[in-house]
């Protein structure tokens, strides 16, 4: 790759550039990887594209003198501020909130290359120093915590991480279109009221709003001061992410409010193109100087196919940052990333993933769109599928077949997690797709190992955590032994599990490790629950309601009883050992 090209993060090599200025600075709290799957990257080019000079500081030094975040100077139109791929504090800290002794985004893995609330810190030091320069945050940690959340770390709620941080302006979600017409904005010097109107930004004012069509949320003061307010709040927020086109959203707090603009329409394939078709080098910046990165490590080889999410799991985050209408690229731009995968070092002719948030969701969506646009239902799977849900794999299984013909590709994997009910139900198989599906999953695409996601086997607690009952797992491992049994192949089916979850008590972890459906099968995939900002599990673990229903919800908080829990799981491959 030219210089020319480069996205630079020294004055070394700023000056190389010949730049006498810069436009946007980015700061990070990960390693800068020049990689779509890292969104400092991915705005980093997209902004080079439309001609704008950008440069990333990953992982300054807050402790010093500040020298990292004063090197470059100030840029010509803003600074922005991502914590990295991850929440810091997700990235920081177990669900038992002991500290992590190493760093997947950090060269050679070392933990402490970032603070705590990354977000916030970085912001309050830029506008220490540069207090003229308008800051734009943005990425998980950001997107994450745009309105009023809990905090797990501190347990008690937080405001915007606006209110406290003092950034100017928030990009939440999948930040391309929001930040070119930001940046644009910023550098016509369009008025602030004007901007305050570029969709999928959030924002502080002092005073009171004036909007009249908003949705106004109960303050950020009387979730302070009820945990059911903050449970309808949360509702609301939830049923409006899920929308083609909500309202805008206000949310008082202290002296003013936070208003968070509705997102752009979902992105459409030569939109979704022209995220992915840019001059990425797709390897850690040269400053690491071959030093192993772990997160890049994984993905290095992986190719991301679609965004967005419709499962709707309470525990997950996909569908609040990226959005539950799949959006896909086309098979022409897959092909051509994947052809030029030959051209990286290393690369030996197998792809390690081609995915997405759920694998087996590309070009899925609603048959008729319009009722999709009215349509308030967080997840098109739960408590049962759409029936304006086209479900087929017949693209997806195209896709295959055209990538097996790649020149150059001897293998491909699905690493990413899929679900099955997307092509079982308790009959069996949902269409002419399904079987042929998971059977060239099973032999062609996994190293012999099937990873899925039932996360539990009882009822009370799969209904909270809105995912389909364990009978349809059972249904999978009876298709999975056919398979495997017909075409006389070593393969095995993990499933994957949570303890810790709101409706789990020991009583449930006792009954899963005894269920008869898990006979045989090796069981040590286990997570302990983590309440992140913006799930409806992280609010029913703060309230214990559920902010759909408001019925009371049994909740385990005590961290050692959550230890408990998980320890209840099995010692060796298929044997119940439950802890007395």
């Amino acid at each position: 790759m030219s210089d020319a090209c480069m996205i630079p993060t020294s004055v070394k090599e700023v000056e190389n550039l010949g730049w006498d200025y810069i436009d946007v600075i980015i700061f990070s709290g990960d390693a800068f990887v020049d990689h779509p799957s890292f969104g400092t990257a991915v705005i980093a080019r997209y902004l080079q594209k439309y001609g704008y000079r950008v440069a990333v500081v990953p992982q300054p030094n807050w402790r010093d003198d500040l020298r990292d975040f004063r090197k470059l100077g100030r840029p010509r139109l803003y600074f922005g501020v991502n914590s990295g791929a991850m929440d810091s504090m997700v990235n920081h800290y177990t669900a038992s909130k002991r500290l992590r002794s190493n760093d997947a985004y950090t060269p050679m893995g070392k933990a402490g290359q970032r603070p705590d609330y990354a977000v916030t810190v970085y912001t309050r030091i830029l506008k220490k120093l540069y207090p003229d320069v308008p800051v734009v945050i943005g990425g998980i940690e950001a997107s994450l915590r745009r309105l009023t959340h809990y905090d797990y770390w501190k347990d008690c709620l937080l405001p915007s991480v606006l209110v406290d941080s003092g950034a100017d302006y928030l990009s939440y979600g999948m930040g391309e279109r929001t930040m070119l017409e930001l940046t644009r904005a910023i550098e016509a010097g369009r008025n602030v009221s004007d901007i305050r109107k570029i969709p999928q930004i959030a924002f502080f004012m002092t005073g009171r709003s004036r909007l009249k069509d908003a949705l106004i949320l109960h303050s950020y003061e009387r979730c302070l001061a009820d945990r059911k307010a903050f449970a309808e709040n949360f509702h609301l927020i939830e049923t409006s992410a899920n929308m083609l086109a909500p309202k805008v959203l206000v949310e008082p707090c202290r002296d003013g409010y936070v208003q968070v603009n509705p997102t752009w329409p979902p992105a459409t394939e030569a939109e979704m193109d022209s995220f992915w078709d840019l001059p990425y080098t797709k390897q850690p910046h040269p400053r690491y100087r071959g030093k192993h990165i772990p997160a890049y490590e994984m993905i290095k080889f992986s190719i991301n196919t679609h965004r967005g999410c419709f499962g709707g799991c309470n525990f997950c985050t996909i569908a609040a940052h990226q959005g539950k209408f799949i959006q896909t690229r086309s098979e022409k731009s897959v092909l051509q990333e994947i052809s030029r995968l030959k051209m990286l070092p290393g690369f030996a002719g197998n792809i390690s993933d081609v995915g997405g948030p759920t694998a087996n969701m590309y070009g899925m969506g609603g048959a008729d769109k319009e009722l999709c646009a009215v349509c308030r239902r967080k997840s098109c799977l739960f408590p049962a599928p759409c029936r304006n849900l086209n479900r087929s794999h017949s693209r997806l299984l195209k896709l295959y077949e055209e990538i097996s013909k790649v020149k150059g590709i001897r293998h491909f994997y699905i690493g990413s997690g899929i679900r099955y009910d997307l092509f079982l139900d308790e009959k069996g198989f949902v269409d002419d797709s399904s079987y042929p599906y998971l059977k060239e999953l099973i032999l062609e695409h996994t190293s012999g190992i099937l990873k899925v996601a039932p996360e539990h086997t009882e009822d009370n607690v799969l209904k909270l955590m809105a995912k389909p009952s364990f009978r349809l797992f059972a249904r999978l491992r009876r298709e999975f032994d056919d398979i495997v049994r017909k075409a006389d192949k070593h393969c095995i089916l993990i499933p994957y599990f949570i303890s810790g979850h709101p409706g789990c008590g020991m009583r449930e972890m006792k009954s899963l490790s005894e269920n008869p459906a898990l006979a045989g099968i090796r069981t040590d995939q286990v997570q302990d629950f983590t309440p992140t900002p913006m799930t409806v599990s992280s609010v029913m673990f703060y309230t214990g309601l559920d902010p759909r229903t408001m019925r009371k919800v049994f909740v385990e908080r005590d961290i050692e009883r959550k230890r408990m829990q998980k320890s209840f799981f099995f010692k060796r491959p298929g044997t119940a050992q439950i802890k007395k």
